[in-house]
């Protein structure tokens, strides 16, 4: 029977703020007598079902190693590590292995900030522009409004995925934070669009503010205290560890050891690598309210914005749909029996995916690591976890319902993905009228060359190229992977306007913000 302060608690709370009284009544703690009681010793049974759980996971998944840790109160109840770090040379996976945790680190980087925060070093509502003098946006409002919370939040307008295009060629961190101005905006405040370089705009604020670099800072206020030791936001600290996860990408339907992603341009906002011991640290620091072994690195105040709603990440598709809410780099949610629920999830489509899960009413996280891409297995692995703590049997088919939602991020990018090429293609123009050098104020300059085998078109500050397929007339494919083309990615590359020359020269793939096309600069004398 729900109590009656609940019913009453909305209408009276308005009622009050309308009549403009001072105290307000306590109705207690929220979810308190209304959760789903949890059956003593319910974690217990949960973590000794967790062998099994993995290597069921990692049997129907193919991932080739996964670490997991489970905390409860300030004790570290739980670490088993299954599978290979790497497929060729087969090492195991050891608590002591680094896996790099992609996304994961917003949660960590959110952390960071709130130990500044309860320093009085900044504050979640204070704005970019103050430590970023020169940062700007396509809104000079929006500029001069955002909020360092803002950008924690993924709600300044940015488009989703802003900046990863940049980063996939190759370009540096100030780089692509001095072109996110070139950006077309969404709705400021009331729109949610994730994108890394937001997340990496809010960090280097709070870096500013204290002074110093953002992976400095982390490891001055966060990972030193707390003796996270192998943990990092620098690419070159993980490949100087004894022992690290290799990247596995899924190539159709086999875990591959293929790429090495440095991911140090947006180090804030996936750049962190970490065993789950130290994760694990971590995870009792954010469930003990900011103690961790009598050591206070923030009061709970300080960070507790972060842990509430702060966007709606996934507005429910119908009334009767739960929403799902984001707050400052810290999925938020309330479970089915009531209780609140915090974490993240992290995936490089080069070879990673990972999660973080905690129920703060019942002092309980998971984390689970893995060195193969995303397929759905590290959330359905908490999620199985959580069904046994809170309702002692599993209450769906997690893996399935993850692999669903998640495998979508593998499908080739570009409007010729899937098609084959024409057996009667239209000719094109002389290779002299399309090579030479185009410019483009967002991507820069696009040269292309007529080499031996046709075509190539080089992009970015390290000329990365792109081998040039004809297709029909002046269109021709290019077919990249990088960590956001995924493997069957084919895109067109069109030349068109003037009569000698091409004057300009359209890539639908990076068009998604309408920037895809590059004009021909003349040539001097």
């Amino acid at each position: 029977m729900t109590p009656l302060r609940y019913i009453m608690a909305t209408p009276l709370l308005f009622a009050m703020s309308t009549m403009g009284l001072a105290q307000m009544p306590d109705i207690g703690p929220s979810p308190g007598d209304d959760v789903f009681p949890i059956a003593p010793g319910s974690v217990e049974r949960a973590v000794e079902a967790l062998p099994e759980i993995a290597e069921r996971m990692m049997k129907a998944s193919g991932v080739p190693g996964m670490a997991i840790a489970v905390v409860q109160g300030p004790d570290l109840v739980y670490v088993g590590t299954f599978g290979v770090q790497d497929k060729t040379t087969g090492a195991p996976v050891t608590p002591e292995t680094v896996f790099q945790i992609a996304s994961v680190s917003k949660s960590i980087s959110a952390t960071v900030a709130a130990i500044a925060v309860g320093k009085g070093i900044v504050d979640w509502d204070d704005k970019v522009v103050d430590f970023l003098p020169d940062y700007r946006l396509a809104s000079d409002y929006v500029t001069s409004e955002a909020t360092i919370g803002d950008f924690f939040a993924h709600r300044s307008g940015l488009p989703g995925g802003a900046g990863d295009d940049l980063e996939d060629l190759g370009f540096d961190r100030a780089t692509i934070l001095s072109r996110l101005h070139l950006l077309p905006l969404d709705q400021f405040r009331t729109s949610y669009n994730y994108a890394n370089f937001g997340t990496t705009t809010a960090a280097e604020a709070v870096a500013a503010a204290a002074g110093e670099d953002w992976e400095d800072l982390a490891q001055d206020y966060l990972f030193g205290p707390l003796g996270m030791d192998h943990t990092s936001y620098r690419h070159d600290d993980l490949l100087a560890r004894q022992e690290t996860a290799t990247l596995h990408s899924l190539e159709g339907d086999t875990f591959v050891a293929l790429f090495e992603r440095d991911p140090d341009q947006q180090a804030p906002a996936g750049g962190v690598s970490s065993t789950v011991l130290d994760l694990s640290r971590w995870l009792r620091l954010i469930l003990a309210g900011g103690t961790f072994e009598d050591i206070e690195l923030f009061e709970p105040a300080a960070i507790l914005p972060a842990l509430q709603p702060q966007a709606f990440s996934s507005p429910g598709w119908s009334v009767s749909t739960r929403n799902g809410a984001y707050g400052y780099g810290f999925n938020t949610g309330v479970a089915a029996n009531g209780r609140v629920t915090l974490g993240h999830s992290g995936a490089f489509l080069m070879g990673a995916g990972t999660t973080v899960l905690m129920m703060p009413d019942i002092q309980t996280g998971i984390v689970v690591l893995t060195n193969g891409g995303p397929v759905g297995v590290v959330e359905a692995t908490a999620n199985e976890f959580f069904d046994l703590v809170n309702y002692g049997d599993v209450t769906r088919d997690w893996y399935q319902a993850f692999n669903g939602m998640v495998m979508g991020v593998h499908s080739p990018v570009g409007d010729l993905a899937g098609q084959a090429p024409s057996q009667d293609p239209a000719p094109a123009r002389a290779a002299e009228a399309l090579i030479g050098t185009y410019q483009n104020d967002y991507f820069g300059p696009a040269r292309v060359e007529a080499q031996a085998d046709g075509l190539v078109l080089y992009l970015g500050p390290d000329d990365m190229a792109f081998p040039l397929q004809h297709w029909t007339g002046d269109t021709f494919a290019t077919a990249p992977r990088t960590e956001n083309a995924p493997l069957g990615t084919l895109s067109s590359v069109t030349f068109a306007d003037g009569t000698d020359q091409a004057e300009t020269l359209h890539i639908e793939m990076f068009d998604k913000n309408g920037l895809g096309t590059w004009r021909r600069m003349p040539v001097d004398g």
